[in-house]
C-alpha cells in the first residue's frame, strides 16, 4: 500500500509541478512584457496591474493544484463531497492540518505527501513573485537615472544612486 500511494502521490506532485511552472513562468514573462509597454503610458500604475494579474494567475495555479488533490481524493473515495475534498485538499495544501478529517488508513500516507506538495509550490510562487518584484525595482531605479541625467545631463547624475556625492562627502570629513 505505501508503494501504490507514493506512485499515486508522487505523480500528482508532478502534475502540479508543471501546472504551477507553467503559471509561474507565464506570470513573470508576462510581467515584463506588460510593465515595458504600460511604464510609458502610465508611470505610476503601470507595473501595478501586470503585478497584481500575475499574483492572481499564480494563486490560480495553487487552486488548480488543491482541486487536483481534491478531485483525487473524491476518486479515492476517501470523500464523497466536492467541496468536502477541496476543503480537506486546501487544508493540506497549506500544511494547516486542522484534523477534523482523517483520511483512511490505507490512504493516511497522501495527506503529508500533499503537504510538501504545497509547500514546494506556495515556494514557487513566493519566488516567482521575487523575480517579478526585482523587476520592479530594476524599473524604478532605471527611471530614477533616466530621470535625473535628463534633468542634469552635466552633473554627476551618472554616479550611481547607491554611492554617495563626493562633495557630499567632503563636507562630511571636515
Amino acid at each position: 500500500m505505501i508503494l501504490l500511494n507514493l506512485t499515486v502521490g508522487v505523480s500528482v506532485m508532478l502534475a502540479c509541478i508543471i501546472v504551477q511552472a507553467g503559471v509561474a513562468f507565464w506570470s513573470v514573462r508576462y510581467y515584463v512584457r506588460q510593465s515595458s509597454s504600460a511604464a510609458v503610458q502610465h508611470k505610476l500604475f503601470g507595473g501595478i496591474r501586470p503585478l497584481l494579474i500575475s499574483m492572481l494567475a499564480m494563486m490560480a495555479g495553487n487552486f488548480i493544484q488543491i482541486i487536483i488533490w481534491g478531485v483525487l481524493f473524491l476518486l479515492l473515495g476517501e470523500l464523497d463531497e466536492l467541496y468536502e475534498a477541496i476543503y480537506h485538499s486546501a487544508v493540506n495544501f497549506a500544511s494547516l492540518g486542522y484534523g477534523d478529517f482523517v483520511m483512511s488508513k490505507n490512504r493516511k500516507l497522501l495527506g503529508p505527501l500533499e503537504a510538501v506538495n504545497g509547500v514546494i509550490m506556495l515556494g514557487m510562487t513566493s519566488a516567482a513573485l521575487m523575480v517579478i518584484l526585482q523587476q520592479v525595482i530594476r524599473d524604478q531605479r532605471h527611471e530614477m537615472i533616466t530621470a535625473r541625467q535628463s534633468v542634469a545631463p552635466d552633473s554627476d547624475a551618472s554616479r550611481p544612486l547607491d554611492k554617495p556625492d563626493p562633495a557630499s562627502e567632503a563636507v562630511r570629513a571636515r
